[in-house]
């Protein structure tokens, strides 16, 4: 693990959970392309308001990114690679973007956690994240929704 920052909180949660002491070293990850959105996002993970996040599936498959694992360590850092927190992967799911439901927005925490701000939000966020590969989202593209338990936060 490069991140200084998330190596010292890996260690910390180890101290406290020796039980992990055997597991993969956890990705070190900052959600989001801009850095009102990630703080924002690292904030509301650590409040245990965001139990949920979701990307899009060609995206992933563009990063080759494989899919995120039931069990699964990560430390969220906020945009300047500061560890916020340590998270645990809960259910991972494969939906169409048109059969978002609420309760998935309102997994996701953010803004008034309605399906219509979800889609407001998320659509020119895999706008952007898909026009780096000379692709466009549509209706019928797959969202990865990441749901998860916030374990460990500073």
């Amino acid at each position: 693990m490069e991140n200084a920052s998330a190596r010292n909180m890996w260690g910390d949660f180890l101290d406290a959970h020796l039980e992990y002491a055997s597991k993969e070293a956890p990705k070190v990850v900052c959600f989001y392309d801009n850095e009102e959105d990630a703080n924002t996002c690292a904030d509301l993970i650590c409040k245990e308001t965001k139990r949920a996040i979701s990307h899009s599936l060609i995206g992933m498959q563009q990063r080759n990114e494989p899919l995120p694992k039931i069990g699964e360590f990560t430390v969220v850092t906020d945009w300047n690679g500061n560890a916020k927190c340590i998270i645990r992967t809960t259910s991972v799911k494969l939906v169409p973007y048109f059969a978002v439901r609420e309760e998935q927005a309102r997994l996701e925490g953010e803004g008034d956690k309605s399906l219509e701000h979800w889609k407001k939000t998320h659509w020119p966020y895999f706008s952007r994240e898909l026009a780096q590969y000379g692709k466009t989202p549509r209706e019928s593209m797959i969202v990865v929704f990441h749901g998860f338990e916030m374990l460990f936060k500073r």
